[in-house]
């Protein structure tokens, strides 16, 4: 049985530029799959994928012309149901054999295995393995079917009749086992060896490959086309930088690896040239210049070392002409007009200020059930003015950031580019004499975006940022857009662990319940509460996040199933429960807290809190008594000095009293009394352990 490299190539018009590095990883890794569970190729086969804006490909390593046969052992049925009491072959056996392609001189060699409580038949036999030709049909049938296709065209065949969907129409197909075409096809393709290369500087009009092992080189040296996706993006990263210091001054292209991503799904054989524009044209914020030049025309503008946009930048051509001169200056034409329109936008916005478009918030709906962004502003800034007398933040400013945050919305320039608002709203706010404070506060109010991003700069950003997003996550929680699996249309949870994100990282003292609260207010009747299932919300990301910053499952556990009041302490009672965990007392005390805490949840009614020394008949109660009375004090003085693992730390010595009290003492004694002395000492023990976390939380 003969394996060769295997090589699959789907040509096709134009794929979508933004889709096609998945597309391509996509076809390699399902097509590979298939063959390798189809036995024709090892699970540990290289992969090589290939996706270019006219082609998906793939080539697999080792693939067998048919795969092994293969020992199939199948259940048929229970033994009492496939045999009689004489044990001869029920009908209902021999149905299942013919079924199976076997008869009654099977029967004898059928297996008796027990099943339970009963005995099963089973019938073993040799599968034929798949032939390559057979299995490749199978696995590009699912392929195609599987692939994560943005948008599904329809198209009819080259016979007028027929009509297939596909994300483009596709036009050959070649799969190749070495030299040796292999019999499939697909969306009405028969397969051959035959491909095409650069729509314009291929040296042939037609590239035969030769074999599986020659598609990259062949049709790079006659097809002029990179056809690796990988090593395409790779070259173009290269050129960027080679024509940044080309360019001189310490200049560098803007990282955008998305963009990237794109750009290298629109070129088959990348030239990266220089292009430039008026220096005239900076006077308008970057932004707009760098937004334009990005998202319009896949330019990487070029930036100095300090951020600051040059008059240059980068374009990405899929022709090497000889003189690249015209190639530059039709971009330099295009580019022109487009950072001509956001000087005009730019230039008209000023000549309106953030204030006077107030009104006009009144017409954008932001919501069907919570009305317009100006009834929203509203509330934002009802949050605003509280969050800022509790943080002794200039109230005053506060309130005027919140007012204006949302006003770029109706201006020219955001109503172009949706993607600068705040941005926008920072600039005019300067334009219009509001100053530093206030403006950085009004771009800085989206923040954090993303993870990673930075938090806003000065308080009256956070107090702005704060009350936005409280505001958003109360009033969608309200009215029942809860985020269900991966839906999350309002990006509640990214607007949840922004609100944790400034709570912890600005050590705010913020009971995120009271902020809750608060928010909720500002709606008034308009929304029902759901505090609760918001906070549950807040708290499971909060989890989620410190897990993902490398804090155990139990550490977290311990600490946020306390639901802390203040967020901004958590770093600290984390580093405490880990220093805790570390004492060779922390196992004993955290299987005693899990105890006290199962018995105190037993208790009918409220649970006694006032111990009587006359009624503490046991040494062991005593002593614990003695010992508790002792500690605790040390233990709420850490707490209360925020030192948390000092706080844990003194609790290890009622180790050996707890230990002994259990040991020794019956908490569930027929006196109600001394039950009830009981009882309030073990409630005294359990508060005094679990000020800082939930210890039980530690117990396996």
């Amino acid at each position: 049985m003969s394996t060769q490299n295997l090589l699959v190539e789907l040509f096709v018009e134009e794929l979508p530029p933004k889709a096609l590095r998945k597309l391509g990883e996509a076809f390699s890794s399902l097509l590979a799959d298939s063959l390798k569970a189809q036995g024709l190729a090892a699970n540990d086969a290289i992969v090589t994928s290939f996706a270019s804006p006219r082609r998906l490909a793939v080539q697999v390593a080792n693939v067998a012309s048919q795969a092994a046969d293969k020992s199939v052992s199948q259940k048929l049925m229970p033994v009492a149901v496939g045999l009689d009491a004489n044990g001869q072959a029920t009908p209902a056996l021999l149905k299942k054999l013919a079924s199976l392609g076997a008869d009654a001189s099977a029967v004898p060699s059928l297996k008796r295995v027990p099943d339970g409580k009963a005995e099963a038949l089973f019938f073993d036999s040799v599968q034929p393995g798949v032939a390559l030709a057979t299995g490749l049909q199978k696995a590009l049938e699912e392929t195609l079917a599987r692939l994560p296709i943005p948008k599904v065209m329809a198209y009819q065949l080259a016979d007028g009749w027929d009509t297939v969907n596909f994300v483009r129409p596709a036009h050959k197909l070649v799969a190749l086992h070495g030299t040796d075409v292999v019999d499939v096809s697909v969306l009405g393709l028969k397969a051959g060896r035959e491909t095409l290369g650069h729509r314009f500087e291929a040296k042939v009009d037609t590239v035969v490959v030769k074999n599986a092992d020659a598609y990259a080189e062949q049709l790079e040296r006659e097809g002029a086309v990179i056809a690796s996706f990988a090593d395409r993006r790779a070259e173009i990263s290269l050129q960027l930088r080679a024509a940044a210091e080309k360019v001189g001054g310490g200049v560098h292209p803007v990282q955008d690896e998305a963009l990237l991503d794109e750009v290298t799904g629109l070129v088959e054989r990348p030239n990266v040239l220089v292009g430039e524009f008026e220096e005239a044209f900076l006077a308008v914020p970057q932004e707009c210049l760098i937004l334009t030049m990005k998202a319009n025309q896949k330019y990487f503008p070029l930036l100095d070392a300090n951020g600051k946009l040059s008059n240059k930048f980068l374009i990405t051509s899929n022709i090497r002409p000889a003189d690249p001169s015209a190639v530059i200056e039709g971009n330099e034409r295009v580019v022109r007009p487009r950072l001509s329109d956001a000087k005009f936008f730019f230039d008209q916005d000023r000549k309106k200020t953030l204030a006077s478009r107030i009104e006009s918030l009144a017409k954008v709906v932001y919501h069907n059930k919570l009305g317009s962004q100006g009834e929203r502003v509203e509330r934002v800034r009802a949050i605003a003015r509280g969050i800022a007398e509790k943080l002794g933040v200039d109230v005053t400013q506060a309130d005027t950031a919140a007012q204006l945050a949302k006003a770029d919305l109706v201006t020219d320039m955001v109503g172009e580019f949706p993607e600068l608002q705040g941005i926008m709203g920072g600039y005019y706010a300067k334009h219009d004499g509001l100053g530093d404070t206030v403006a950085d506060a009004i771009e800085d109010h989206y923040k954090p975006r993303f993870a990673g991003d930075a938090l806003p700069r000065n308080q009256v950003g956070v107090v702005v940022a704060l009350a936005d997003k409280l505001e958003t996550l109360v009033g969608m929680f309200g009215i029942g857009q809860i985020p269900t699996g991966d839906k999350d249309p309002f990006a509640l949870r990214r607007h949840a662990l922004g609100v944790i994100r400034m709570l912890i990282e600005r050590d705010l003292p913020l009971s995120l319940d009271a902020l809750l609260k608060d928010a909720a207010m500002a709606f008034g009747a308009q929304i029902t509460d759901a505090s609760a299932a918001l906070s549950d919300f807040i708290f499971d990301r909060l989890a989620g996040n410190l897990r993902e910053q490398g804090y155990s499952a139990q550490e977290v556990d311990a600490v946020v199933s306390q639901r802390p009041e203040r967020l901004g302490d958590l770093a600290k009672r984390l580093a405490a429960v880990r220093a805790f965990a570390a004492l060779p007392e922390a196992a004993s005390l955290a299987a005693a807290n899990k105890r006290v805490g199962n018995i105190l949840k037993k208790v009918e009614g409220e649970v006694p809190t006032t111990i009587s020394n006359a009624l503490l008949k046991e040494a062991a109660e005593q002593a614990l008594s003695e010992a508790l009375a002792s500690i605790a004090p040390k233990a709420d003085a850490a707490f209360a000095a925020g030192d948390y693992t000092s706080s844990l730390q003194a609790l290890a010595a009622l180790r050996t009293p707890v230990d002994a009290f259990f040991e020794g003492v019956m908490v569930n004694a027929d006196d109600v009394a001394l039950r009830n002395n009981r009882l309030a000492l073990l409630a005294q023990l359990y508060a005094a352990m679990n000020r800082v976390a939930d210890l039980s939380k530690l117990s396996a």
